[in-house]
């Protein structure tokens, strides 16, 4: 029988990007004489890769995006951005610990992020915690990304998992929509980047801290799902 498998988003869930997000956005920004987003508006503009980032700033400032000017501020954002790896980004607290508490219990544990693999590889290799996982998978390493279900189910099968003993962890409405999608129970983290509060979008069960991500609610949602 496969291992069960905790599979976590990765920006807002397991790691705190935005400031480092934020700078890339601004240092592309200041490229078109934009007035940088301030870190309150941040939760307006972070959570769905740097395209819809850009995007989402053009539209704060009422500005217009010409045609070709979004692939160009995005390539300024992706050097900037992997230039500084990890800079000033962190796990959240109790984030490893959580992760190796469910690796001690015999879980296999993964990530499944829209962020690009070869950025997601960086940054967690960076920080010293890639060989926690046994698949990192990006919004690049499949035909498809999240909110598609197989962006979730060829994560756990990467991994060497089984999909009917699963839990995915995220912070955003396209993470639940995912896990849902695939038949996957869904732990919501309220601490990341969404405009709405996680507990709208209707996940399985939602978490303010890595300390109360414990394997039995693992455990109890995946008997639960079975039955």
């Amino acid at each position: 029988m496969s291992a069960p498998i905790i599979v976590f988003d990765l920006d807002g869930t397991l790691v705190d990007t935005a400031p480092d997000l934020l700078d890339s956005l601004n240092h592309c920004l200041a490229t078109v004489d934009m007035e940088p987003v301030k870190s309150e508006d941040i939760n307006r503009i972070v959570g769905f890769g740097s395209r819809v980032m850009i995007e989402r700033a053009f539209a704060l400032r009422q500005r217009h995006l010409a045609e070709g000017q979004l692939n160009a501020l995005q390539a300024i954002f992706l050097d900037h951005y992997t230039a500084n790896v990890p800079g000033r980004s962190k796990p959240f607290p109790g984030a490893i610990e959580a992760i190796e508490r469910f690796q001690a219990a015999g879980y296999t544990t993964a990530v499944c992020t829209n962020k690009l693999e070869g950025m997601s590889l960086s940054l967690l290799e960076a920080l010293g915690v890639i060989g926690h996982f046994k698949a990192i998978c990006g919004g690049d390493t499949f035909p498809m990304r999240k909110p598609d279900p197989g962006h979730l189910l060829r994560t756990i099968a990467m991994a060497g998992a089984d999909p009917e003993r699963a839990v995915m962890v995220g912070d955003s409405r396209t993470d639940i929509d995912t896990a849902k999608a695939a038949g996957i129970p869904v732990i919501a983290v309220d601490f990341g980047y969404t405009d709405r509060h996680v507990s709208a979008f209707e996940p399985s069960r939602v978490i303010s801290g890595f300390d109360e991500l414990t394997v039995e609610m693992a455990e109890s949602l995946i008997a639960a799902t079975a039955s």
